[in-house]
Parts: C-alpha cells; sequence; structure tokens
C-alpha cells in the first residue's frame, strides 16, 4: 500500500498549526498540494537514513560515527535536481557522512546542529525567496512537527512517532533508510509532469514500442 494522506481537519484537534497564512491549500489534495512544491527539506536521522548510528575506527584509531544511505533516494533526490527542485537537510547532529551525501545528490541546503528548526526554515524561505507553501518536509520526531506546521506539504516516514504521523499531511508506506525519501520524491515529480519523462529516459516508457 502507497503512503495515505490527511486532510488538515484529521488531525487539528491533536496537533498545533499556525497554518492559517498558507492559504486555502488545506481543501487541496495531496497531488494539487506536491504540484506546487519548488523545496523538498528533510530531517536526515529516520528519514535519510534508518536512524541507526554506526561507529567504527578511522586509520588512527579513533571511533567516527557514520551512517548508510539509500541509493534508491540518492538518484531520485539527483532527479530533483534535474527539475529545479531544490532539496536541504536541518538535522540536529553534525556528521561528515550527511555533508558528503548532501554534496554526492546536489542539495542546496546543508544545516547540521540545529535542534531548535524553525529559525533555520525562515533563514532558507528569505534567502530562496520561496514561499512556505511551496515546501515539503519530511520527518520521524517530535523535533519535526514545528517545520511540519509552517509549510505546504508536511510528511511523517513510516517509522515517525505516532504523534508525529497525526500531525502530518501525508504518511509514507515506507521507512527512512529504505525508500521513504523515494516514495516523496516520486510524488512529487507525478504531480509535476515529470515522471513520463524520466520513464522515457530509462527506456522503461517506450512510446514506439513494438507489442504482440
Amino acid at each position: 500500500m502507497r503512503g495515505c494522506w490527511r486532510r488538515r481537519t484529521a488531525y487539528s484537534a491533536n496537533c498545533f498549526r499556525r497554518a492559517d497564512f498558507l492559504d486555502s491549500s488545506h481543501l487541496d489534495s495531496i497531488s494539487d498540494i506536491a504540484a506546487r512544491v519548488k523545496l523538498l527539506l528533510m530531517d536526515v536521522d529516520g528519514v535519510l537514513t534508518d536512524g541507526l548510528l554506526y561507529n567504527v575506527p578511522d586509520g588512527q584509531g579513533n571511533m567516527v560515527e557514520t551512517k548508510a544511505f539509500s541509493s534508491q533516494d540518492g538518484i531520485a533526490l539527483q532527479w530533483l535536481h534535474w527539475k529545479g527542485i531544490r532539496t536541504g537537510v536541518i538535522s540536529g547532529r553534525v556528521s561528515p557522512a550527511t555533508e558528503t551525501r548532501a554534496k554526492q545528490v546536489n542539495m542546496t541546503y546543508v544545516y547540521q546542529g540545529h535542534i531548535e528548526k524553525i529559525p533555520i526554515l525562515e533563514e532558507i524561505l528569505a534567502a530562496s525567496g520561496i514561499a512556505a507553501a511551496e515546501v515539503a518536509y519530511m520527518g520521524d520526531d517530535l523535533t519535526d512537527v514545528v517545520i511540519m506546521n509552517r509549510v505546504g506539504l508536511g510528511i511523517a516516514t513510516a517509522n515517525a512517532r505516532d504523534e508525529v504521523k497525526r500531525c502530518a499531511r501525508y504518511v509514507t508506506s515506507t521507512p527512512g533508510g529504505h525508500g521513504a525519501v523515494r516514495e516523496v520524491i516520486e510524488l512529487l515529480l507525478k504531480a509535476q509532469g515529470h515522471w513520463d519523462d524520466l520513464l522515457r529516459k530509462y527506456e522503461v516508457l517506450r512510446e514506439n514500442a513494438q507489442t504482440g
């Protein structure tokens, strides 16, 4: 089963939303909202990864923290870059692995070591000129809800805390680190009319293919 979407009224009693400034999009479908997204922001641990942290020795015997990322998420992030949809991360932890991954997939915004995420969102919006209603944000834990409350498309991963899922407009069917980001990117690309172009690029969709 694919991810599920929730009307804002489904969780308004359980989750504070300062979203009236976002316009009348609360009546729109997920596809309509996704069609307007110009920026996809996300947490790292539990979203780009499964939340596990690995401590491994470096060449000097010091323990270094690293993480595992999904290759399918990675190529999908490249697709967004090709289509002009910006991406970025806002994470409470500082990790060289995150910095390296962000460069690999051409992320525009990389903020690490920030548990208080609202000022970072405001900084990104001011610098980019993108409206909050044109932003999607993926999270899995309580610290992400304040951002989900302030953007057009708040998304919880399948492994997110139940409280976070109640505050989300969309909940993925796949967990973080195992295709959640890919699922959301496919949603955005389909809503914005780019998906068939990619299928043709990789010859999955061949308009002139012979049948029989």
